[in-house]
């Protein structure tokens, strides 16, 4: 008698192509069953084009015979008919993808999107980082893995990029693959490439939240982003000042166009105030006050919380050790208080709107 789970461990080895998941934890097999030495299951192949399909049934069915010697394996493959919508397949391992965007540089986007994941980490999810600023990947630097590259696993002849992991979080940029040193040279249709290579052939692992650290202002990372996968909602960064508010209202509605209509989740105000060492205390209002809460209730969102400014937080980016990860400071206290925000608008989003769509965007 054949032991069913004998089988699912082995189908447990076959790889889907798409989601880079077990064809198990993809819910590609159904109907599994057996009658004395002869195993049945159907394989859904909706989503698995050309090639592949062959490839992947013949990786069920070696892994089969190689579990179960002498067993007979019959597979019928499943697939929807040709003009039926096909199931969303990018990243179904990813519970929330969360894009943390600016209206212009300089407002420590990459600082907060880092502390955030560090932070949401520390209450226990497991979060992946995507440094989608190509042009200034500076996450490596925060994360002191800038001499890290990451691993190469060959699927099915295609190869695969494995996230490095640092600090709990993985975490993939063009900053591990490139020398520090070089220039990053890329038109659009390349820039498109390597986000669409970040999401669809990496190795990601079941995660609650991948953050997304876009570059300044509306292009096109941006826009490949949202055509190439749905994105929970997105977070605006921002400083007290008018400047960095009229920007980011500009970034702001690139997302709620008709066309895109991403959920704004909420609005981070960094650099709000400027308070000394030695007088920790003290408040200096440098780039004035209430640009994070007029930008959020321009869009009827929450301020999730705002950052000071403080000598240690650059410190501590350039040293590669992010100040959430360290003792209780002022920075680490603002960075909880924000991803418990989050996370409840997050839950708030999901309970009231359906998931997001990949859109389609006119050039």
């Amino acid at each position: 008698m054949i032991d069913l789970n004998q089988v699912v461990t082995a189908l447990q080895s076959v790889i889907d192509p798409n989601s880079n998941l077990s064809i198990v934890n993809a819910k590609l097999v159904s109907q599994l069953k057996t009658e004395g030495n002869n195993i049945f299951f159907e394989l859904d192949v909706t989503n698995i084009i050309g090639d592949m399909r062959s490839k992947v049934f013949a990786a069920a069915q070696e892994e089969i015979k190689k579990m179960l010697p002498g067993s007979e394996v019959h597979i019928h493959m499943k697939s929807d008919a040709p003009n039926a919508p096909k199931t969303n397949s990018v990243l179904p391992q990813v519970k929330n993808i969360i894009a943390v965007a600016s209206g212009k540089g300089g407002v420590g986007k990459s600082t907060v999107s880092v502390n955030t994941a560090l932070a949401l980490v520390q209450q226990g999810y497991k979060v992946g980082l995507i440094d989608a600023d190509l042009y200034g990947p500076s996450i490596p630097t925060m994360l002191d893995i800038q001499n890290e590259r990451p691993k190469i696993k060959e699927v099915y002849g295609k190869h695969k990029i494995i996230p490095v992991e640092a600090h709990g979080l993985f975490t993939i940029s063009i900053g591990l693959i490139i020398e520090p040193e070089k220039a990053v040279v890329l038109r659009g249709p390349r820039l498109s490439g390597v986000i669409k290579q970040f999401i669809n052939e990496c190795i990601w692992p079941d995660l609650d939240y991948l953050i997304i650290d876009l570059p300044p202002g509306t292009g096109d990372i941006q826009l490949t982003l949202v055509q190439t996968v749905p994105i929970t909602g997105v977070v605006m960064v921002t400083t007290p000042q008018k400047v960095a508010v009229i920007d980011a209202v500009k970034a702001m509605n690139m997302f709620l166009l008709s066309n895109i209509n991403v959920p704004i989740l909420g609005v981070i105000e960094n650099m709000s105030w400027f308070s000394p060492d030695d007088e920790p205390s003290k408040k200096y209002l440098i780039f004035g006050e209430g640009g994070g809460r007029k930008l959020a209730e321009m869009n009827q969102t929450e301020l999730l919380g705002q950052v000071p400014l403080v000598q240690k937080i650059r410190e501590a980016g350039d040293e590669g050790k992010p100040l959430v990860g360290q003792d209780d400071n002022i920075v680490k206290s603002s960075f909880d208080k924000i991803v418990t925000n989050l996370i409840q608008q997050v839950n708030s989003r999901n309970e009231t709107i359906d998931p997001t769509q990949i859109v389609h965007v006119s050039k």
